[in-house]
């Protein structure tokens, strides 16, 4: 089995990404300082895969500790790096934390994929490099606008370093990936998105919905859109999830062109805010308590992808409907509710 490292393995999006890999025959190892990442997230992809995963908690911004990871593993072949902080908010009132973190973090992953000898490296990136598109759906050909946040223009940087080290190292390849709105839970429900204050809409509403929340905002309703409020791609973690083993095979086999490719992660679909809380209401059963508010500085008015390019050259499609998103949201929040619970009873 050949070995990938995931980087910010903890997390949301790695989580999945390692059940996927795992799923496709891949042997994987994690590292996670768990200052984002927990442990909990671990614990449920062990449940599903039914073997043991090895993270080290490790601050990649140490590059010692770094190297050690690959001293220990001298047979890693391909590198998928999540591991960053990603709060928009944060990012905006502590900047400097961000450029520290995520950008030393990957120049020490990529010092180390070189000294080496690891060829094979997925960039997690964001549609946010995109600001306000142009013109819709908006495809990788883009201009990238001016970035909304610090943490949208750590992951332009970030774009920018990877295609530049790939260029100057012959046999290295790069994929860089955008996500657009990734929500869901992975359908046994042993992991899902953990936020106690979750920023995401969907978290926001399971959690309205079940009362840890007495109710929620939509942030304009006065929007050039269908319905007034702003549209978004919403993809389903385990879509997502399966694109990141589907740019390793791209790679590993030998397919990649170019030394540095980017592809869009979307359906391709456009959901206003209010569609998506309907989508919620309808599969749930429950009614959700929101008050429409003032439009939120900041905030993208549409945006959604055109994913032609990933379709075509990755073989990747979609799986999950937008009903099949909401479902497995709410059954996750039940989850999470009854474990508490259960500990509370203990």
């Amino acid at each position: 089995m050949k070995k990938i490292l995931v980087t910010g393995g903890c997390g949301y999006i790695g989580g999945h990404t390692i059940v996927d890999l795992i799923d496709n025959g891949f042997d994987v190892i994690s590292v996670d300082d768990l200052s984002k990442g927990s442990l909990r997230m671990l614990n449920g992809v062990e449940r599903i895969v039914k073997r043991p995963v090895k993270n080290y908690r490790v601050n990649l911004c140490n590059l010692e500790d770094t190297q050690a990871i690959f001293i220990e593993n001298p047979d890693i072949v391909g590198i998928i790096h999540f591991a960053a902080f990603k709060s928009v908010p944060e990012s905006v009132s502590q900047p400097l934390k961000y450029y520290r973190n995520n950008i030393d973090s990957l120049v020490n992953v990529l010092q180390c994929a070189k000294d080496y000898g690891v060829h094979h490296f997925v960039f997690s990136s964001s549609c946010s490099v995109y600001g306000n598109p142009d013109s819709l759906p908006v495809d990788e050909n883009a201009v990238l606008k001016e970035a909304e946040s610090p943490y949208a223009r750590t992951k332009q940087m970030g774009e920018a370093i990877c295609a530049d080290f790939s260029k100057s190292h012959q046999h290295f390849k790069t994929v860089l990936l955008r996500y657009f709105n990734p929500v869901g839970a992975h359908p046994s429900v042993a992991i899902g998105e953990l936020q106690e204050t979750p920023e995401n809409l969907v978290p926001v509403i399971t959690q309205t919905a079940i009362g840890k929340r007495a109710s929620m905002s939509v942030f304009g309703t006065d929007y050039d859109t269908r319905d007034g409020s702003c549209i978004r791609d919403y993809i389903h973690v385990m879509d997502i999830a399966n694109a990141h083993t589907k740019a390793l095979q791209y790679m590993l086999e030998g397919n990649i062109s170019q030394s540095c490719e980017v592809f869009n992660l979307g359906t391709g679909k456009g959901v206003t805010v209010l569609e998506l809380i309907a989508a919620f209401e309808k599969v749930s059963g429950q009614q959700l308590n929101y008050v429409k508010s003032d439009r939120r500085p900041g905030d993208v008015i549409a945006v959604y992808a055109n994913n032609d390019k990933a379709k075509k050259l990755l073989s990747w499609e979609t799986k999950y409907s937008i009903d099949e998103m909401m479902e497995t949201s709410w059954r996750w929040e039940k989850e999470l509710k009854n474990e508490a619970e259960r500990i509370q009873l203990n």
